[in-house]
């Protein structure tokens, strides 16, 4: 059983509103277990956070996102703004080292910290983090996510989202082949069609760019106490996101963890990403009672 209480930290530019759940009764033995994302907010970790009940999980929705309602005036979401935040945050908390599961950009937002940071983690396990600069076809990689802001920008949500999902379902380097199909059709993916006239979707637009184009210091990381294990969804096998993140660990001297479903295999249905979260819980255990 656990108990939750929501918090406000106010840090240069935004609020941060993080969640923290508590085991009843109080267990002692584990660090603080931080779980974030990005685009994805707090609400993302609901089912992987129940499968922790013994030890203090935090999430929060990062600046921009969700409860975090920004006020300097940008709209950009950078791994090293969000670094700085979670760097503040963990010192709300008590300061580090804290353990920490990392999704997506979130992944990409931890290596920042670690490298910036690296007292404040433990153990990070960074979930196929998506960087375009360790791969060998980065500038092909680049062009295919120029496209999908493209067809955001020409059509809206669906045509944008329907581009995107194209992207990540693609198996392997980004080919003549996959430049030369056919737009893909929204309705295909059971998206809309019709376009709501909004460009703000922090995916599709512009303003994650950086989480792509980030490049990790390599020599920070290895060189960092903390305890870096990269991991690979077993579904996503040969797809962008589990080869950045092969590639990743790669460059980091070592082999990618692989963990049960896909790329959103923690959750338990929500934003339309039905994984195993028990089984996805159960090895990432393991994973930190290793460490």
């Amino acid at each position: 059983m656990t108990t939750m209480e929501t918090h406000t930290l106010a840090v240069p530019g935004v609020d941060l509103v993080y969640d923290v759940r508590r085991p009843l009764p109080a267990a002692g033995g584990h660090r603080t277990l931080l779980m974030i994302g990005q685009p994805m907010t707090a609400e993302g970790f609901g089912a992987l956070a129940a499968h922790f009940t013994d030890r203090t999980v935090v999430t929060y929705d990062p600046r921009g996102l969700g409860r975090s309602v920004r006020s300097d005036g940008r709209s950009d979401h950078t791994p090293q703004d969000q670094a700085a935040d979670l760097h503040l945050l963990i010192e709300a908390l008590g300061g580090g080292p804290v353990d920490m599961f990392a999704s997506s950009g979130g992944a990409v937002t931890a290596l920042e910290l670690v490298a910036a940071h690296p007292g404040d983690v433990g153990t990070l396990v960074a979930h196929e983090p998506p960087i375009n600069s360790v791969l060998p076809d980065a500038a092909a990689a680049e062009r295919a996510q120029a496209a999908v802001h493209e067809a955001y920008q020409a059509k809206g949500m669906g045509a944008g989202m329907a581009a995107f999902m194209a992207l990540v379902s693609w198996q392997g380097e980004f080919t003549d082949a996959y430049f030369a199909q056919p737009a893909p059709d929204p309705a295909a993916f059971g998206l809309p069609t019709e376009d709501d006239g909004s460009r703000d979707d922090p995916l599709l637009s512009k303003a994650s760019g950086t989480v792509t184009d980030y490049r990790p210091d390599a020599a920070a990381l290895t060189a960092a106490p903390t305890r870096i294990v990269i991991a690979v969804g077993e579904e996503t096998a040969g797809t962008y996101t589990a080869r950045t993140a092969v590639a990743t660990a790669e460059l980091l001297g070592q082999e990618a963890v692989v963990f049960p479903s896909h790329h959103g295999g923690f959750m338990g249905g929500e934003f339309g990403y039905a994984g195993k979260p028990a089984e996805f819980a159960a090895k990432l255990r393991e994973v930190l009672d290793a460490g």
